[in-house]
């Protein structure tokens, strides 16, 4: 079964807050363990929060576009993982395993809808 792994950073300040500490060669470590075990799909990292656009569609079917997030949060979206495990738990444990779960980060694990297409 396929499960997106999203990668949602602690709110951080500066350097020294503690959604900083993971570093590049830990997510290459990372990526590295998933595809050696032949469960990586496909994954991205996401490009700096102030490069994001966000469109919203008004009643009127008007297009308003913004830069910036929709949402207002101190949580940043920083990048995703699709794996293919057998089983939630498997999913959980590789959620676990990633550097974004640690220094006040998370992972958010949500199976891949399956419409039959």
């Amino acid at each position: 079964m396929k499960y997106m792994l999203l990668f949602v950073s602690a709110p951080t300040d500066g350097p020294d807050q503690p959604g900083a500490q993971c570093t590049v060669e830990d997510w290459m470590a990372y990526d590295k363990q998933m595809k050696d075990a032949g469960i990586w799909v496909s994954g991205n990292a996401l490009a700096d929060l102030t490069t994001c656009t966000s469109v919203k569609v008004d009643v009127d079917g008007q297009r308003i576009v913004t830069d910036g997030p929709f949402a207002e949060s101190r949580e940043v979206l920083g990048g995703y993982d699709v794996i293919d495990v057998p089983n939630l738990d498997v999913a959980l444990d590789w959620a676990a395993r990633s550097p974004g779960a640690r220094d006040g980060g998370s992972v958010q694990v949500r199976p891949i809808a399956d419409f039959g297409l």
